[in-house]
């Protein structure tokens, strides 16, 4: 897997101050999407330990509250493949720290069997994350005004919540008021 570019400081994808890694490789190829360049599997540079140990170094910090997975897609089947182990790794070393992830598929097509983006990797890599901002950037629903997301038709979702109700349960932003 390649990726295009690691943020160590980023207060956009996610609450707090994280460490967002935007992976290389996108089938949707959403019209007015913000990083068409990420769409290429081979855009950027490979996903090797150098990589994956700064991002842990910069975990580390106190100050950082988690990861975000972007891109690209990290669950395009074969960026699941490669970010599964380094999920693994992230939950064990960081288990006070939150995992985000952005994909154009929506958590159904994740989910149903015999999709295109399902694969042996899914599920497990679900169950690594807290949340997940699903379905495709619409051009024509883009809403500045949203938080963590570029059009109204994506979903904020919970995943603990998400796993416990048996059905999408959305993300409650307890933050803005105080209880995070």
């Amino acid at each position: 897997m390649n990726y295009g570019t690691i943020k160590i400081c980023d207060i956009a994808d996610g609450p707090g101050v994280r460490v967002t890694l935007f992976v290389s490789g996108c089938t949707n190829a959403c019209k007015g999407c913000f990083q068409p360049e990420t769409w290429d599997f081979a855009f950027g540079s490979p996903f090797e330990e150098s990589a994956q140990e700064l991002i842990f170094g910069e975990l580390q910090k106190p100050h950082i509250r988690g990861l975000t997975l972007l891109g690209g897609d990290p669950f395009e089947p074969a960026n699941q493949r490669d970010l599964l182990p380094f999920l693994r790794e992230v939950r064990s070393r960081f288990p006070g720290k939150d995992i985000w992830a952005f994909t154009g598929f929506t958590l159904e097509q994740l989910t149903q069997e015999g999709s295109y983006c399902r694969c042996e990797a899914t599920d497990e890599m679900l169950s690594l994350l807290d949340v997940l901002v699903d379905g495709p950037f619409v051009e024509e629903k883009k809403d500045l005004m949203l938080r963590f997301r570029g059009s109204s038709n994506q979903r904020i979702l919970d995943l603990h919540r998400t796993r416990e109700a048996g059905k999408p349960v959305l993300w409650d932003d307890g933050e803005r008021r105080g209880q995070l």
